[in-house]
């Protein structure tokens, strides 16, 4: 007979591991099956890797526990300032510039590397009541049964839960085994992605300069330091990060500019194909899909892990109200209001995101001209900039309890 569980999450990383503390903190037995070993995640060295949590993320991480330990490690957002930008020739003038101050709940947001925000949520893991954390374990089949669902590893054992939670990235295989199919395309676009040194101060200023193969945004660190997500066609991106040190440096020198003086490069250097994917739905039966899973859209808004976020918060709530009524937390109508509170959203910021790139991503004259002058517009009207503020920080919308900082 297999062992049983409330909830599977397939997937160890962020989302995962996040909505397995919400949930274990509303009072679920909740097993966490993560294909990478356990050493490899709880790794420590910087890598460059980083994320912008908007201020509702944070708020989030504030409600479970985490942010007081991770608050000295990040690296508030006080400015987001864009402009346009051609290789050698530096950024033009800013055409959009948005300031914490014009809102009254603080900064817009905080950088925090990969290795702090994934070590802060291991070591919450492993000290909370009602988590299994099964490391290195592949989920090799799913079989859904009369109330519940039962998952298949590769050593052959059986777990049984009322839900799957599929949390294991664009390519899930817990939505492949539920039939659940995508919707997307490719950009054309590679993001280079990195981190360095410079010897100017970067006054928690994130940058955004629209070249006309893709955005390039320079995102501050602790120190001076600031992380990378750097697009180009596929093709020029595999041919740069070939390149040695020096040589990577040579070829952003031109697009970065001196506006922060000399730049070093600071850890590992990564490529990431770029391109939209859209799971065609959320739920299945006895299974639910969040974070990437669920939706792969553009950084060009630095939205992804934020996305990802809120699915958990909506979750985690639906899953907490609906034990607290009595109601089969794996049900089908229980299922379907998280979808319906998170696919609009969802389809909404990727279409955004997507539009912002096609339209972002151009050397057109008139497009150009077009698209300055609308941002001008923006930045020029204090009321329209206060409510793309609020929307950068993850104010707006339907926000789950999470993310206005309370439990379910």
């Amino acid at each position: 007979m297999a062992q049983s569980t409330d909830v599977i999450i397939a997937g160890g990383g962020l989302n995962g591991s996040t909505l397995a503390l919400a949930l274990a903190r509303a009072g679920f037995k909740v097993t966490v099956v993560d294909a990478l070993p356990a050493e490899r995640r709880a790794e420590d060295a910087f890598d460059g890797r980083s994320y912008a949590l908007a201020l509702a993320s944070v708020r989030m991480l504030t409600a479970l526990g985490l942010w007081d330990g991770l608050a000295e490690k990040a690296q508030p957002i006080l400015q987001i300032k864009a402009s346009d930008g051609r290789p050698g020739e530096g950024p033009a003038p800013w055409f959009l510039q948005f300031d914490h101050a014009e809102i009254e709940e603080g900064p817009m947001g905080q950088m925090i590397e990969d290795r702090h925000l994934r070590r802060a949520l291991l070591n919450a893991m492993a000290v909370t009541p009602g988590i299994s954390h099964l490391a290195g374990q592949d989920i090799v089949a799913q079989n859904r049964e009369s109330g519940g669902i039962t998952v298949t590893f590769a050593n052959g054992d059986d777990l049984r839960a009322a839900l799957l939670i599929g949390a294991d990235g664009r390519s899930s295989g817990t939505a492949r085994r539920a039939g659940i199919g995508r919707t997307g395309w490719d950009y054309g676009q590679t993001a280079l992605v990195c981190a360095i040194e410079h010897d100017l101060p970067h006054q928690g200023i994130a940058h955004q300069f629209f070249m006309p193969s893709g955005p390039l945004a320079i995102l501050p660190l602790p120190g001076n330091r600031s992380s990378i997500v750097w697009a180009e066609r596929h093709e020029t991106a595999r041919t740069i990060n070939a390149l040695d040190d020096e040589g990577y440096l040579a070829a952003l020198r031109p697009r970065f500019g001196d506006f922060l003086g000399e730049i070093r490069l600071a850890g590992d250097r990564f490529l990431y194909p770029l391109g939209l994917s859209l799971a065609q739905a959320f739920v299945a039966d006895r299974v639910a899909l969040v974070g990437d899973a669920a939706h792969g859209i553009h950084p060009i808004a630095g939205q992804g892990l934020n996305l990802g976020l809120r699915d958990v918060a909506s979750l985690a709530e639906v899953l907490t109200h609906a034990q607290r009524r009595g109601e089969d937390i794996g049900a089908a109508e229980v299922l379907a209001r998280y979808q319906q509170w998170r696919r609009f959203d969802t389809a909404t910021l990727a279409l955004a995101t997507d539009g912002f790139n096609r339209i972002f991503s151009s050397d057109n004259p008139i497009l150009r001209l077009g698209r300055d002058l609308g941002m001008g517009v923006v930045n020029a009207l204090p009321g329209l900039r206060r409510r793309f503020i609020r929307e950068a920080a993850g104010l707006t919308g339907d926000l789950p309890r999470l993310m206005q900082g309370r439990l379910p």
